[in-house]
């Protein structure tokens, strides 16, 4: 198992943008559309990949979208040991429809902060 990591300034920068950005977004697809992208920058550290699920099935309970919160649900679950092992698909940017274990190509404005 991997000790803790420490996010790096960038990352934490970006990452408090996007969620606060997902939090005042006017549209759910805002709203989902920062959530992933915070998703990406979340995934090395196991309390911010964790609460990003959170928010996520806060988001997915609140669209009454069953699939996507059970999905979310057990992101939550394997959030923490994900990160904590190191054994997390880059890029992916947390909804079910990815798929719980797919990398996805990092957005290039992410990619300083997420690598």
């Amino acid at each position: 198992m991997r000790t803790m990591p420490t996010i790096r300034p960038l990352a934490k920068e970006m990452y408090v943008h996007e969620m606060q950005a997902a939090r005042s977004a006017v549209t759910a697809e805002e709203r989902w559309y920062h959530l992933e992208r915070a998703h990406i920058l979340s995934q090395p550290y196991p309390w911010l990949h964790t609460r990003n699920h959170l928010v996520m099935l806060t988001l997915a309970l609140r669209q009454h979208d069953r699939r996507e919160a059970f999905g979310q649900i057990v992101r939550i679950i394997v959030a923490a040991p994900g990160s904590l092992t190191g054994r997390y698909p880059t890029g992916n940017t947390g909804r079910t429809a990815a798929g719980l274990t797919t990398p996805m190509p990092v957005p290039g404005d992410l990619a300083a902060a997420a690598g």
